[in-house]
């Protein structure tokens, strides 16, 4: 009774070690069951449990003390290197600016007379916005969108650190004009002593001029198709015809005469001449006496002697620059160049200006006086048809080889179709026949050269 009311209420009996049985599990037989050790939160004789992490445990050496490992000696290099690069950056800035100061004070100087002479200049066309039309009126806020537009920093864009372009157009008998200023590589000065080294040994490699190159293309009667909306709406008016004879004369400075002759192919055409009217240090490339004579105007040759050493060329051209090699390269484009070098930054531009405004209106005064007889145009003409006929030789040569290539390929194809369709001793006999045919066409051959 006694056994069973243990057993009821957790009882349990002591279980004696068999002495006996398998020595394998001996050391095991008395071994105490494994029981959880009691924790106590409110024990305080218990040490504190070992960290897991090892970060913060490396000690604080003179490796991430970076004031006592390191010295002026590990930066020599960049004490050297350091200042060169603030002087490289210093001079290309310096350079930018002065280029773009040098460009606005030609804008500047040259901004009135575009103005003047053309409806839009630079890019931007000059348009009032609502708001200003709104608070001032129309009149006030076209006025001040014109004089926005005058800023040279406006009109002009930026399409390389050395060169810089604008635009202007909206006039009669022209259909727009292109600028383009050159200037020297000032942020640059290595490259720039480069070219001038370069300059010295080949005459093909000049050195950097600082010039203005403009491009004057005439509409030449083809206002409609330039320009669709010219002379149509309420504004149509009779307009004379801006039509005048094709031809090729220039006024050149002597130092550039034999480049723009070999560069272009334009001035190859022409007869090199000095004139009395003329200074001594520039010469005229012309296709016919008859046209100097009517192109030289005493207007015109005041405006080269008052520019000097300045100007550089002046070209009245139909004929493309480089040389033809296709039909539509002969067509016709009558345009005209201008060639001035520039003043030195701050100087005056009143000595350029006179052949500036001569070159603006020229084509007025072409469109009124370039027509000439037919015994003056005669030779012009026939150099123009001669280049033709040596095009269109070439094109038609190159189409009859074109044909027999095509031809050879189709007898090669109807050759293959043939032979495809034979037996083995078909083929034989037919390669047979054809090496004997390719010989006995030899043996003709030369026995005609003998």
């Amino acid at each position: 009774m006694a056994d069973f009311v243990k057993g009821l209420f957790g009882g349990q009996q002591v279980v004696k070690p068999s002495s006996g049985g398998d020595d394998d599990f001996a050391d095991y037989a008395g071994a105490p069951d494994p029981t959880p050790a009691a924790l106590s939160s409110f024990s305080t004789g218990t040490a504190p449990p070992a960290p897991t992490s090892t970060v913060g445990q490396v000690p604080y050496t003179k490796w991430y003390r970076v004031w006592e490992r390191a010295t002026f000696d590990d930066f020599k290099l960049e004490l050297y290197v350091l200042p060169f690069i603030l002087v490289v950056v210093a001079v290309h800035l310096w350079g930018t600016r002065r280029n773009r100061s040098k460009a606005r004070h030609w804008m500047k100087a040259h901004a009135p007379v575009l103005q003047q002479e053309f409806a839009q200049v630079g890019y931007e066309r000059p348009q009032a916005s609502v708001d200003d039309v709104s608070a001032v009126g129309l009149t006030q806020a076209t006025e001040k969108a014109l004089q926005e537009t005058r800023d040279p920093s406006v009109l002009l864009r930026e399409k390389t650190a050395s060169e810089f372009i604008t635009y202007a157009t909206g006039r009669q008998n022209i259909a727009f004009i292109d600028f383009k200023l050159t200037l020297a590589k000032r942020y640059n000065p290595l490259m720039q002593f480069g070219e001038l080294v370069l300059s010295l040994f080949f005459e093909s490699m000049p050195a950097t001029t600082e010039r203005l190159e403009a491009t004057s293309y005439v509409f030449d009667g083809r206002e409609a198709s330039i320009s669709p909306y010219y002379n149509k709406g309420e504004q149509k008016k009779s307009v004379p015809n801006s039509t005048f004879d094709g031809f090729v004369f220039a006024v050149v400075h002597k130092d550039i005469m034999k480049r723009l002759r070999e560069e272009r192919y334009d001035l190859s055409l022409t007869a090199t001449k000095d004139s009395a009217k003329l200074p001594i240090w520039v010469t005229t490339m012309s296709e016919s006496a008859a046209i100097t004579d009517a192109i030289l105007t005493p207007e015109l040759i005041k405006a080269i002697n008052d520019a000097g050493d300045k100007f550089e060329a002046l070209v009245i051209s139909d004929q493309p620059m480089d040389q033809p090699k296709k039909l539509d390269d002969t067509v016709p484009r009558k345009r005209i160049n201008l060639s001035l070098k520039l003043e030195s930054t701050g100087a005056s531009y009143d000595s350029t200006l006179p052949i500036f405004q001569q070159f603006l209106r020229l084509p007025d005064f072409l469109v009124t006086n370039a027509h000439f007889r037919p015994e003056a145009m005669r030779r012009i003409k026939a150099t123009r048809e001669e280049q033709i006929a040596k095009i269109r030789k070439v094109d038609d040569e190159e189409k009859a080889d074109e044909r027999r290539l095509a031809g050879d390929k189709l007898k090669k194809e109807k050759r293959d179709a043939l032979l495809s369709r034979m037996t083995a001793d078909e083929q034989r006999k037919y390669l047979d026949k054809e090496r004997e045919r390719d010989s006995k066409k030899k043996m003709k051959k030369q026995t005609v050269k003998g």
